[in-house]
């Protein structure tokens, strides 16, 4: 299994250095207490993709290199900023390949193949970069001795691979030289601020690109395509692009961590699938709809799949909370050990349903669809309008229907038919949100406020129902338990308090609701 870990790093061109001008002394910036080192490796990096840059696309490296401490497989994946996620396997292990080998000469081991499905959607990976560099290093160490940063000055010689090049072979060689500062675990942000800014006033510049592979992808002749084409910046179909783009990019990133089980992934990458399709649906005038209807119905798809398993989490953690609170007396049977029994089996097929889900083709038939709708949108002729005017438009259309679905389920009496109205008010209410959080970038404090009003009125409402769920299921612990013997007092209390928190988020959404009625909603 791959281990984990996170770097934190920023580049610096050093063309307009001369070749033996070494980089400026970092000893007496603040906190630092002595600048070591000077070793020199020699690194040897094939850099792995699909043939039309899939994964550069996407901000994701893979590459296999020898040479220095931590020969390996490397995949890199973005977390934000200026961190990354990299995760390593060794050579000479299964899938890894020998230490020994000519690099690009083995196969990417199958656990990076999995992580990076979504991205490839079912394309070959094959050598396309292979970088050599002489690295020179010095440590940033702290009155105490310890690392601080790594500083690393690299002499890069790129020769590019799988014919994308410039020249008739398609074998093009580019060479530069480029500086890196790297942050250790004891390292902070304001030293690489520091860094920054002492290399600035000697004249060295930030690089352009976000990678080593970019620029020699770039300066080879075929940069990573974009994933949406240029649009104008103030128009509405350009603000909907940059929007679309950025769920994309989430889904991506997030579907690798479902992949590897990490926390909260599953809700995160439900949570993109959602953005997308109710953007497609309250912009959709900017859309051609015989083109995104399909689109939509296959995010709902995918997005109610993943839900088997949040949902699973949030019943989980709601039905734990509930049983903690339970007083000593008050507590019959073994009711904890119903409940981990319950938690487990529950949780081995809710995440056998995602990934089952994950690795169908009707998932990737889905990601080829979305990655379509990025790189050739169907804009239609309202897409050039001035994004303010139909931003403003889009919010108060689902301001409406909101209203309206919230007043008509607070008209019911209690019970079943009102469960079921609040949560389609609640869909209504979440999409409401999804669109002031698209206009934010638009129309700036008025599209948050109206986010942050509406995200309140969805949680409010994802509480009750997520009570009318916990409800479901104490039934079926209650029925469980007695058909084994067990006391089932302790689920009809906890049945009865949900019945009671459900009175109070009704009325707490009556009294939401009301307040928006008096604003005007839009």
């Amino acid at each position: 299994m791959a281990t984990e870990t996170h770097e934190t790093e920023r580049k610096y061109d050093l063309d307009d250095l001369h070749p033996d001008t070494p980089l400026p002394a970092l000893g007496s910036l603040p906190g630092v207490g002595e600048e070591t080192g000077g070793e020199v490796h020699e690194l040897d990096a094939v850099y792995y993709d699909t043939p039309d840059l899939r994964l550069a696309s996407t901000r994701a490296t893979l590459r296999r290199r020898t040479g220095g401490a931590d020969a390996g497989w490397h995949l890199k994946l973005p977390v934000g900023g200026d961190t990354r996620e990299e995760l390593r396997l060794p050579l000479g292990e299964p899938g890894g390949g020998a230490a020994d080998e000519e690099p690009g000469g083995d196969a990417v081991p199958e656990e990076f193949v999995r992580v990076l499905a979504a991205r490839t959607r079912g394309a070959a990976l094959v050598p396309v970069v292979r970088l050599r560099t002489r690295r020179t290093t010095r440590l940033l160490r702290d009155a105490e001795g310890r690392a601080l940063a790594e500083i690393a000055d690299d002499a890069v010689r790129a020769e590019r691979l799988d014919g994308g090049g410039d020249a008739e072979s398609g074998d093009v060689t580019v060479s530069w030289r480029e500086a890196e500062a790297e942050l250790t675990k004891t390292g902070t942000a304001a030293l690489l601020d520091a860094v920054g800014e002492r290399w600035r006033e000697a004249g060295i510049r930030r690089a352009a690109g976000p990678s080593k592979l970019a620029r020699a992808l770039t300066e080879t002749g075929t940069p990573p395509p974009p994933l949406a084409p240029a649009a104008e910046r103030d128009t509405a179909g350009g603000h909907l692009l940059r929007y679309l783009r950025a769920q994309y990019l989430a889904f991506l990133d997030r579907e690798a961590g479902v992949r590897r089980d990490r926390p909260d992934s599953v809700h995160k990458a439900r949570v993109a699938l959602r953005r997308t399709r109710s953007a497609l649906r309250s912009h959709r005038a900017l859309l051609d709809r015989g083109r995104v209807d399909a689109l939509r119905a296959e995010l709902k798809w995918l997005a109610g799949a993943l839900g088997a398993d949040r949902d699973r989490e949030v019943l989980e953690e709601r039905l734990r909370g509930l049983l903690a609170d339970v007083e000593g007396p008050l507590l019959f049977g073994p009711a904890e050990a119903r409940l981990t029994t319950w938690a487990v089996r529950a949780g081995d097929t809710s995440r056998a349903t995602v990934l089952a889900a994950l690795d169908d083709p009707r998932c990737r038939a889905l990601l080829d669809d979305w990655a379509t709708l990025l790189s050739a949108p169907p804009l239609t002729s309202a897409a050039v309008r001035p994004a303010p005017k139909h931003f403003r438009k889009a919010i108060k259309k689902e301001g409406r229907r909101s209203r309206r679905l919230l007043a008509r389920a607070l008209a019911l009496p209690h019970g079943p038919a009102r469960d079921v109205a609040l949560h389609e008010a609640r869909k209504k209410t979440k999409r409401l949100r999804y669109a002031a959080e698209s206009a934010r970038p638009v129309l700036g404090k008025p599209a948050k406020r109206r986010t942050r009003e509406a995200k309140a009125l969805t949680s409010l409402l994802g509480h009750h129902h997520d009570g009318v769920e916990a409800r479901a299921e104490l039934l079926r612990l209650a029925t469980q338990a007695q058909a084994a013997g067990e006391a089932g007092f302790t689920w009809g209390l906890l049945y009865g308090r949900e019945e009671a928190r459900a009175r109070v988020y009704e009325e707490e959404a009556a009294r939401l609701g009301a307040g928006k009625e008096r604003a005007g909603g839009g």
